[in-house]
Parts: C-alpha cells; sequence; structure tokens
C-alpha cells in the first residue's frame, strides 16, 4: 500500500482490479482541514483517465507490474504482434489500446511491454525513432519566412509536420510521445 505522500506521478495504483497510472498530482492543504491530493490518471488497459482524490490517511493500494523487452513483429486491422526476447513467446495487444504509439511501431522495433497480472497490458517505444520519409511535397519557393511546415509521410504511414527543406527519401528522427520531428539525420 502506498501512503498518502508516496502517492506521486508515474506510480501504478490500483482502482477497481485494474491498473492505473498517475500522471498528475496536485495537493491541496486547506486551513483547519486535512490536506487532499488531486490526481488525474490514465488506465493502462483502455486509456481512460480517471480523476481521483485521496484524503490525508487515504492509502492507493500499488498495482503489482513487471516491465519486459520484446520485439515488434507486425501488426494487421484490429492486433499488433510481439515477441518476448526471454522465452520467445508471442503474443498480442489490440491496436486501439496501444494508442498514438501504434502510428510509430516498425518492423523489429525493442519496445518495453508491461505486465499487469501477467497480463501484457500496454508497450513504451524508445522516446527518439528514425523513419524514412517515403513521401513529401516540394518545398515552395519563397515560403520561408518565418517557421513553415509541411505535412510528410513516413515509412509506418504516419504524417509528420516537418520542415521545408525535408525531402522524399530522407531520415528523420520523430519523438514518439510527442509524435513531433526533432532532426534530420
Amino acid at each position: 500500500m502506498l501512503s498518502f505522500n508516496e502517492i506521486k506521478t508515474g506510480k501504478v495504483i490500483k482502482v477497481n482490479g485494474e491498473p492505473f497510472v498517475i500522471i498528475k498530482t496536485d495537493h491541496h492543504k486547506m486551513g483547519r482541514g486535512g490536506a487532499v491530493l488531486k490526481t488525474k490518471c490514465r488506465n493502462l488497459i483502455n486509456g481512460n483517465i480517471l480523476e481521483k482524490t485521496f484524503q490525508g490517511a487515504e492509502k492507493a493500494e500499488e498495482a503489482e507490474t513487471e516491465t519486459k523487452k520484446a520485439n515488434y513483429l507486425y501488426k494487421d486491422k484490429d492486433e499488433a504482434y510481439f515477441m518476448d526476447t526471454e522465452n520467445f513467446e508471442q503474443f498480442n495487444l489490440p491496436i486501439e489500446e496501444l494508442g498514438n504509439q501504434a502510428q510509430f511501431l516498425k518492423d523489429g522495433t525493442d519496445v518495453d511491454v508491461l505486465y499487469f497480472e501477467g497480463k501484457p497490458v500496454t508497450i513504451s517505444l524508445p522516446i527518439k525513432m528514425e523513419f524514412k520519409v517515403i513521401s513529401a511535397p516540394p518545398g515552395v519557393k519563397g515560403n520561408s519566412a518565418g517557421n513553415v511546415n509541411k505535412l510528410v509521410e513516413i515509412e509506418t504511414g504516419a504524417k509528420i509536420s516537418v520542415p521545408m527543406f525535408i525531402n522524399e527519401g530522407d531520415i528523420i528522427r520523430i519523438n514518439t510521445e510527442s509524435g513531433e520531428y526533432t532532426e534530420r539525420v
């Protein structure tokens, strides 16, 4: 059990039997009253957001999770398939549960898989990954005043906003958490 002071951003707690990661905390102390901790949590299974308030003496049950390495294999219409790098067992996760990360899955990518009660629930991609630009409209001459961007398509099919100087065939580095262009390689 996590005490009131141990409930922090990044901790995984169990609410109604499901794992939630705390994404935001806000501590309030009111006059003569006790302290209150307001949290915003994201469900690791379905991505729903929950706002939960803890009173001064309240405790939270810490979810027992485990992180393992896996290798991304392929995806079909509804599922993404992975292989555990230790025992070579294959498993799949619904693409809708992976959220924005699904658009950056590239064959052979190593990912961290979060297990809850022995079942894989979500993945974490490397923060920065390199992708090949497969389709880019030409930059318009004279349209370079200020910070002008264009949409290009990368090898996974995702559309990314990049500076005008990026061309088809270039390798670019993308932040997979924000989905933003960081640099040309």
